[in-house]
This record gives structure tokens, sequence and C-alpha cells, in this order.
């Protein structure tokens, strides 16, 4: 008898582990993708209505992994119509482009329909279970139950063999929590009910740039012509119009920059170099990661190390000094240089050697991350995270040129709220009170747009995982560590029941406390490898055991 699978989610990282999975495995499966949404495929962060037409990922075609096929190559086959619906130039699909969300959706949409296709060709049972929401999971003998409810129809209960949590970001569906208080500024549908009026937004990554962008396109239309400037014309009556972007330190986000991809080897700070420093077990961890991050960016980029005193630096430092030029200057001047220099460096295929060293390097320092005392963690998650974030959350060109046409319209600015600020939502006025410097700001719309948060395991939905032991908080053992599901290397649960060894937690929200830098689709392209691939080899190992 096959074994039987669910996939609780039917995003990107359920399609990249079921692509592993079915690459890997010796012996077909019976799986069964459950999906709370109409269509199974597209990815919350991808879906219609959830986001703005306009708003951009933050991926090239170039970095997303194939699946079926890469994205570039499904663009290319792709009528000029559709194209055109998607807001893509049909006649300038290129590798290094960046597409919006929705592009993406679809190209997900299709690639999963194509594998499930592939799949069910090879002898795999695949069903689809969309618009039915997983209510628990619970363990049962050697597998699973899960209780699912189906939008339409009644409740039912279903047995599996091997469970796989891919239930990806989690927003509220009505942001609004408060009048005039939005949690996250996903779906985008509901900002379009915004009025014109002073609007404030706490973050300065692509999350705020998309609400900026959504509020800007429910009040006026972006004028985008190649050769030229991006212009701004906004409605008659929506005069009132402000937007106002907030973070500590009140930066915009850097252009993309050029780079090869793949990435090319680092020479000191090496994956091989962080294990063995992680093998020695010892207190100093962070310090000696440290020391390889400072040896190889001084080796890549003698002249940065140079202007920034990289030999002086402490960890505690270094963040500060990254960022001290762009703090001192006018933020919207400095998006201006920047993006005319990364402009310049894709027209010549330069890559500036610092910068690529850290976006290099980011990767390689996370293996420590889940090894890190609470103390130490903190440290990472202060002075060595931000900068990393700063290199690998580049964004599009054109998102840059949209904050620039909107400031030089004079309806958005940034303001750096530094360490004494406070913001209370929960006023008798609507949306929230920004108080910085002892000034006080009233903004009757305020939007939450700095990403998604950890979340701790009480908010997991499946209680009777956390009720039998199954899952458990990585704060237990130490209540001042991060919240979330303590995972090993495979992605199954650190517990002590047996159960555990059969499902593998990829719930995003969950595992970000202790892997700050999972988020995105080379993370859920990794994940996928990781787990189809350990997936195939456990149930293909006991397929062999009952032959005998």
């Amino acid at each position: 008898m096959p074994a039987s699978i669910a996939f609780v989610g039917a995003g990107p990282t359920t399609i990249y582990t079921l692509c592993a999975f079915i690459h890997a495995a010796q012996h077909p499966a019976k799986i069964t993708i459950f999906e709370e949404q109409p269509r199974a495929g597209l990815g919350t962060p991808y879906r219609p209505g959830w986001n703005d037409p306009a708003m951009l990922s933050n991926i090239a075609s170039i970095e997303i992994p194939p699946i079926e096929e890469t994205l570039a190559c499904w663009l290319s086959r792709q009528p000029r119509g559709r194209l055109i619906r998607l807001g893509i130039d049909p006649d300038a699909i290129d590798e290094h482009a960046f597409y919006p969300r929705v592009a993406l959706g679809e190209f997900f949409l299709d690639q999963f329909n194509a594998l499930i296709e592939r799949g069910r060709a090879l002898g795999f049972s695949i069903d689809i279970a969309s618009s039915c929401r997983v209510a628990d999971i619970a363990p049962e003998g050697d597998g699973w139950r899960v209780m699912a409810e189906p939008r339409h129809g009644a409740a039912f209960e279903q047995y599996f063999d091997r469970i796989v949590l891919a239930t990806g970001h989690q927003w509220p569906e009505e942001p609004e929590v408060r009048p005039g208080y939005f949690l996250s500024p996903w779906p985008a549908t509901a900002l379009q009910r915004i009025p014109a009026t002073s609007i404030g937004i706490r973050g300065s990554s692509l999350t705020a740039i998309d609400a900026v962008v959504a509020l800007a396109n429910a009040h006026g239309t972006f004028l985008e012509t190649e050769g030229q400037a991006v212009e701004f014309r906004l409605n008659a009556g929506a005069e009132a119009l402000s937007l106002t972007m907030m973070s500590r330190k009140g930066l915009l986000p850097e252009a993309d920059f050029y780079h090869p991809v793949p990435y090319e080897p680092l020479a000191i700070c090496t994956p091989e170099a962080m294990q063995r420093l992680i093998d020695k077990s010892g207190d100093a961890l962070l310090e000696d990661a440290y020391a390889l991050f400072q040896q190889e960016l001084a080796d890549a980029d003698p002249a940065y190390a140079a202007h920034v005193e990289l030999e002086k630096l402490v960890l505690e430092d270094f963040a500060d000094r990254y960022f001290a030029d762009r703090v001192a200057a006018a933020p919207f001047e400095w998006a201006a240089r920047n993006l005319a220099e990364a402009r310049d460096n894709y027209e010549t295929r330069y890559t500036v050697p610092w910068r690529y060293a850290i976006l290099r390097m980011h990767e390689v320092l996370a293996l420590i991350v889940p090894h890190l005392s609470s103390e130490d963690l903190d440290r990472f998650n202060r002075y060595l995270k931000p900068i990393f974030v700063d290199e690998y959350a580049t964004v599009p060109h054109l998102s840059i040129e949209r904050l620039l046409a909107l400031h030089r319209s004079n309806l958005l600015s940034v303001v750096a709220l530094g360490s004494d600020h406070r913001v209370n939502t929960r006023g008798e006025e609507p949306g929230a009170i920004v108080t910085v410097n002892g000034a006080r700001h009233h903004f009757p719309v305020f939007i939450d747009a700095i990403g998604q948060r950890p979340l701790g395991v009480e908010a997991l939905p499946f209680t009777s995982l956390l009720d039998e032991g199954v899952v458990r908080d990585s704060e237990a053992d130490d209540p001042k560590g991060p919240k979330g599901i303590e995972i090993d290397e495979r992605f199954h649960p650190v517990s002590e029941h047996p159960a555990a060894e059969r499902i593998y937690c990829l719930s995003i929200p969950y595992i970000l406390g202790r892997h700050p830098f999972i988020q995105g689709i080379t993370s859920s392209h990794e994940m996928g490898e990781i787990v189809g691939a350990d997936m195939a080899d456990a149930l293909d190992a006991k397929s062999q055991e009952m032959a005998k």
C-alpha cells in the first residue's frame, strides 16, 4: 500500500518540496494537498486581490529556482495579451528583470498544475483539497489524523502517514483591526477604500513600499515612460493625500545591484569554516564568526575596509559605521544617487565587491544562528542582521523611481523615529498617535508594514500538536530565547514524541525566530530540497523494510 502524505498549504514551499519528493522517491505515494483558498498553487504573497497589480517582487527572474521551467522561459511562451494584462512588456523579457507579484503567482500556479500532471503520469495519486481549512492535526498510531473543514460540504477526517506543514505567511484577512489602524498592508484591496488623508506607514522595506504604491494607485496614476523619469498624477479631489514612511533610522532600501548568479564561492567565511566553529561548541561562536566576516570583507574589498576602518570595528560598532553615510544624507537624495549608480553598474556589469561579499555571507552566518545563546542571538539580531537584510532586501529600480516621483510631488516623506518614540494605536482617535522626541503627530490612518513577525507556538492553529507534545516552543528551555517551534536540520520538530519524525514544519512564521533569513522563494526551494529528499529516503526505507 503506498504511503500517504498531507501537505498543508499550497504555495511555493509546497511546490518545491513536492517537486523534490517526486524526483527522489523510488515508489509513488498517495498525496493530498490542502489549501484554504479557492485556487491551490498561487501562494499568499502572489495572490490577485491580495496584491495590487503594481506591487513588484524583489527577486529577479534569474534567482527563482526553476520547477518545470524557469520564469523567463515561461514568460517567453505566454501570449502577448496575457503578459500585457500582467503589466509586463512582451518585448522586454529579461532574466534580470523584476516582475509584478501577481505575475509570479500565475507562474507558480502554472508550474503547480504542470507538476501535478507530471506526478500523476509517474504513478503518484495526487488530490487537491482547495477551499478546505485544516482545523487540527493529531498523532494517531503510526500516522496522523487530519481534521478538515471544506468551505462547502461537511467536515471530515483523514489518516496520513506523513505531514508537511507549509502554511506560509500569516496575516488577518481583514487588516483594519481597529478604526484607522491596519495590522498589515494586505490584502491590497483593503487599502483601496482608504480616503485621501494623512497616512502613516511604519516600515521602509519593500513591504512598506507595497503599501505606498497601493495607496498612490488608489488616488492617482504613475506615468512610466521608457527613458524618462517616472511621474505621478494625483486624482482630482485627492489633494489631502499625504504619505509618511517611518522607521528607526529613517532610511530607504537601496536599489538592486548587479552581481553574478549563482553566487561565486567565498574564500574565507565559508560554510565549512562556520561548521568548524559550530563543532568547537565554544562560548565565542559569534565573535569567531564575526572575525571571519571581517577577514572575508577585507579580502574582497580592501578599499571599503579602509574607508570604514574595518579592523577597528567590534561587532557592536559595524552596523553603525555601515549605515553612517546614509544616515547623514537626505534619504531621497541618497536614493537618487544610489539608483543612478546601480543603473550604471548594470549597464557595465560591474559588481560592487563589498556589497556582494556581505550578500553572500548572510547565508553562511545564518548557519550559526540556531546555535547561539539567547544573549548572542540578541546581539546578532541587533548588530549584524540589519546589514544582511539591507543587502539581500534591495528593491527593484522601478520601486525607487516611484518613491522619488511621489516625493517630487510633495506626497511622500520619510521620518527617522530614533530610539525615543512611541506609537499609540489604542487611543480615542482613529489611526495612531506617533510621538517623536516629545512631538506628537496624529495619523488618521496608520499601517504597520514591517513584514512577517515571528510567531510563538501558541498561535499555531493545530492545537493537538501542542497538547500532545509533538511541537514545543523554542522559548520552553530559554524564556529569553526567540519565539517559535524548535526544529532540527531536517525540519522535524525537536520533541521526544515519536511522531515528530513523521512531520515537517516549514511554516515560516513559526521557525523565523531561530532562522531569521528563511523567508523568500530561494528559502522555499532550499527547504523543499531538504524535506523532499528526506521524506523520499524515509518512505523508501520503510518500503524496503516491509518487503523483507
